[in-house]
């Protein structure tokens, strides 16, 4: 494995990159349906092989253990969010602008439900190197939402040191993941469209009047 700074290398004994991704894509997608399901300890190789539409004999060919497949779910869920908020552009330094990186995130959330529970869940299973690399995603995507505030801060539109910068980031962070943990109580009473309303006017009420 690389170190904690790098991409986890998952061996494969398949040269052709863009079958590899193709591949590893029906392997996470069968996977999360099958750790949905039974829990990643009880789900087997073999079982997560059949879910991916393929043989046991093939799946090895793309991973060598079963936390190489939690290993992929991860990372399939990092480089969603990634690609989703660097799409957001902050060039003007407005409010507008976080609320709408905000609003696809949460959304991205709520289409990603399963994903983010069953990585949360199952995080503590990785190897060592495994999950300092999942925590550093993790502070990478946080990273995103503080690099949004210090413009905002750069504007003139806030006021807020480098420090209440991180905290409210973390704070974006954890409440749009909240989403993840507690639909099965919210959508009782939002729909995420309203919980991405009512979160934001929250979140940016603190952030604007913070210090008041």
């Amino acid at each position: 494995m690389e170190n904690n700074n790098e991409k986890i290398l998952v061996h494969s004994s398949v040269k052709d990159e863009s079958l590899i991704e193709i591949r590893r894509q029906q392997i996470v997608t069968g996977a999360l349906k099958l750790f949905k399901e039974k829990g990643f300890h009880r789900a087997t190789t073999r079982e997560i092989a059949k879910a991916a539409g393929f043989s046991i004999g093939t799946l090895y060919e793309y991973i060598r253990t079963k936390e190489d497949v939690l290993y992929l779910v991860c990372d399939n869920i990092y480089d969603q969010v990634m690609k989703r908020l660097s799409r957001i552009s902050m060039s003007s330094g407005t409010i507008e602008e976080l609320k709408e990186a905000i609003r696809q995130y949460f959304l991205l959330i709520d289409s990603m439900v399963d994903e983010f529970t069953i990585m949360y869940q199952e995080t503590k299973t990785l190897s060592k190197d495994a999950q300092q690399y999942v925590l550093k995603k993790e502070l990478e995507m946080t990273a995103l939402f503080e690099k949004m505030l210090k413009t905002l801060v750069h504007s003139g539109t806030i006021n807020m040191s480098n420090q209440e910068i991180y905290l409210a980031a973390n704070h974006i962070v954890v409440q749009g993941q909240s989403w993840a943990f507690r639909k099965w109580a919210l959508n009782k009473h939002f729909t995420i469209q309203d919980f991405t309303i009512a979160q934001t006017k929250m979140c940016l009420s603190g952030i604007i009047h913070y210090g008041e």
